[in-house]
């Protein structure tokens, strides 16, 4: 079985099928509870590393392909003989236990994206009451095959009113584990870190708070406005003629979603806010799921910095 790829534009390279780890997990003794687990977030498979070699027949040495067990498909991003994945087993088992010793977390759901490249399990941690409004919290642990992140844990939740969605930052705790040979994880460890998590969590409701009881300007609608769409400063929002027609037509997808918001929430950065959430999550893509890019990508990175400058606003 082979698998041809380009690299660095200099190699074509063969996968050749060595079955070179297949890891432990056919051996392990899988508990059926957290197989089921994986069943439900379409996260049970594991992965292997076969070695990489050159059409001519030259082992390209200190590089392995990362192949998915269950299908064959082979993640595109090449990796050095030191990574060492953390298999989706491993990952549920790990919190699995969390949420047996720390009762108030349990397993809500999960999934993943790029044929597997990047997962994702979430806890159900704590929620909270607004002005009439439920947001729900949890904390989502993230993890990858193809090098975009390792293993990482931060607090999200979802606006119950509008089922906007918004993922904090995951920042640089002791959870956030490099692939390596000796990545092995303490139970105790990651209970310890993920108070850490909560404590976040915590912050984020209290400065959600804040931005509830806090009106806003023109001025600050104006720079969450261009923050959002990347709109340099010397471009006029009011001058329709010198905003390309593709973000033009975003504005106005993003004025409604955030007229509506200011209406529901109030006219404060909470409902500013929520503007910005309800366009990444329900019209970025026209209806399409935009939860990978919100954990991901640019527009969570973006709605990051969003949230941080109005809550330093205050």
């Amino acid at each position: 079985m082979y698998f041809v790829y380009s690299i660095y534009h200099r190699f074509t390279i063969r996968i050749i099928f060595l079955n070179i780890n297949k890891q432990t997990m056919e051996t392990l003794e899988k508990n059926p509870e957290i197989v089921d687990l994986l069943e439900t977030c379409n996260l049970n498979w594991s992965v292997r590393q076969e070695d990489v070699q050159t059409t001519s027949g030259l082992i390209i040495q200190d590089r392995m392909a990362i192949v998915r067990d269950d299908n064959d498909y082979v993640f595109p991003e090449i990796r050095s003989k030191g990574y060492h994945p953390f298999q989706n087993y491993e990952l549920m088992d790990l919190l699995y236990k969390v949420s047996g010793m720390k009762g108030n977390l349990k397993i809500h759901n999960g999934g993943h994206f790029k044929g597997g490249a990047r997962v994702y399990i979430q806890l159900k941690s704590n929620d909270m009451s607004l002005n009439g409004d439920k947001i729900e919290g949890y904390l989502t642990g993230i993890n990858s095959f193809d090098g975009s992140t390792s293993l990482a844990f931060g607090p999200s939740n979802i606006t119950i009113s509008c089922q906007n969605k918004f993922f904090a930052a995951f920042r640089e705790l002791d959870t956030k584990i490099r692939h390596t040979t000796n990545m092995g994880i303490k139970v105790d460890q990651i209970c310890k870190d993920l108070e850490g998590v909560l404590q976040l969590e915590k912050e984020m409701f209290t400065n959600i708070s804040r931005l509830a009881d806090t009106r806003f300007d023109d001025l600050m609608k104006e720079k969450v406005t261009r923050a959002l769409f990347k709109i340099k400063p010397e471009i006029d929002l009011n001058d329709i003629d010198s905003i390309p027609g593709k973000t033009r037509n975003n504005l106005s997808r993003f004025y409604v979603d955030l007229d509506g918001e200011l209406k529901q929430k109030g006219d404060n950065l909470w409902g500013l806010f929520s503007g910005v959430t309800k366009y990444t999550t329900h019209s970025l893509y026209k209806g399409k799921d935009s939860t990978e890019n919100k954990m991901f990508d640019d527009f969570g990175k973006r709605e990051k910095q969003i949230f941080n400058t109005l809550v330093s606003s205050i």
